[in-house]
């Protein structure tokens, strides 16, 4: 036996470390560790960051969102006064008339309604709509036809276009009324139901040749738009309806019948409408709709009830200037001769005044007539 030999059996037999099985053990298990950790590590350096907006944007934001509506509740409208933008709103008046408030900008209370209502409502007739899907199943009965009574008789109209031309919100400015007044006719004159001297504003008005209308307030879209005092509204009983429009229709007398001041919201509402029209045929009265809104019923409904009636073409004055209502008289020319007839509505501004005391004399080298509304709806042109 050598040396070596001997010297491992004094000092044991060591086996060399990656033959001994704990060791090998261990060294797996560091490098798992080892391994796992590092994956953790790189799983979050490559995680896409959570994008965080700076304070600034938060309120860049914000302050971009549209304000809520606040919900207003809607009450009955106090007696006051005032059909398409709208205006700051305005506080109610006193119980005593007054006249219009301000508006934002120049024009008629209808025009404001539906704002480019100087413009041609439309160039063609609009064809009859559908039936009612709730027609009534009994009709009350017909009055006496009032409105063929107390019609101014009708200019010859030998074939020629016939213009009938309306001026509303008459009365509450007195001394336009009485200029209006003074104009060559037949013009139609529709007065405020809310004015006063009506009687002897309206006596003078027939004396020089001219139809009578009541203008009755009707509830128009705007909130804050004030429409006047006793206006009818969507949501009244009938019978508030009928007592509001009775009054409205005992303020004085010779008129063939109605047409609404305002009215975008009420005109637009059937059953409203039909409270109105059982009241204008047992009265034996008429109906012209303004055209505050393109969704009037008051046509639908007229039909219905069997009510005469016809439609606003044309808006003369939501310009006031007198080169403006030139044009507009041009544009209800232009349509009356395609037609055969035009239904313009204008009021008592000077601009307007002006305008027509120029317009109407010229009107018949025109080879065109000027006609009380009366004419136009007894030769069936309605709508």
């Amino acid at each position: 036996m050598g040396r070596r030999e001997v010297r491992r059996m004094l000092m044991g037999y060591k086996r060399p470390l990656w033959e001994r099985p704990g060791v090998i053990a261990t060294a797996l298990v560091v490098v798992l560790a080892l391994g796992l950790l590092l994956g953790i590590g790189v799983g979050r350096w490559s995680a896409p960051q959570p994008h965080l907006t700076p304070p600034a944007a938060v309120e860049t934001v914000e302050a971009v969102q549209p304000a809520q509506p606040e919900t207003v509740a809607e009450a009955p409208t106090p007696p006051s006064v005032s059909s398409e933008p709208e205006g700051p709103a305005v506080e109610p008046g006193p119980a005593l008339i007054q006249p219009p408030p301000p508006r934002a900008e120049p024009g008629s209370s209808e025009s404001l309604e539906i704002g480019s209502a100087s413009d041609v409502v439309a160039m063609l007739p609009a064809p009859p709509p559908p039936p009612s899907p709730q027609p009534l199943t009994q009709l009350p009965p017909a009055g006496e036809a009032i409105w063929k009574r107390h019609a101014v008789p009708s200019p010859r109209i030998a074939g020629r276009p016939m213009i009938a031309v309306i001026i509303d919100d008459l009365g509450v400015d007195r001394r336009r009324a009485e200029r209006v007044t003074t104009l060559p006719g037949p013009l139609t004159l529709s007065f405020m139901t809310y004015a006063e001297d009506l009687t002897r504003l309206t006596t003078e008005a027939r004396r020089h040749g001219h139809e009578l209308m009541v203008h009755v307030p009707m509830q128009p879209r705007g909130a804050h738009l004030d429409s006047g005092r006793e206006v009818l509204e969507v949501g009244q009983t009938p019978g508030e309806i009928r007592r509001r429009l009775d009054w409205g229709l005992s303020r004085f007398d010779g008129f063939i019948g109605i047409n609404n001041h305002m009215g975008s919201r009420f005109t637009a509402d059937p059953g409203s409408m039909r409270v109105v029209m059982a009241e204008l045929r047992r009265r034996g009265l008429v109906f012209v709709d303004s055209v505050t809104t393109e969704h009037s019923a008051g046509p639908e409904v007229a039909r219905e009830f069997g009510v005469p009636f016809t439609s606003r073409h044309v808006f003369l004055d939501n310009d006031q200037g007198v080169a403006h209502v030139r044009a507009q008289l041009a544009k209800a020319e232009s349509y009356a001769r395609r037609h055969g007839f035009a239904v313009a509505i204008g009021h008592p501004h000077d601009g307007t005044i002006e305008a027509l005391a120029g317009w109407i004399p010229g009107l018949e080298a025109k080879g065109m007539v000027l006609v009380p509304i009366s004419t136009v709806i007894r030769a069936g042109a309605g709508g």
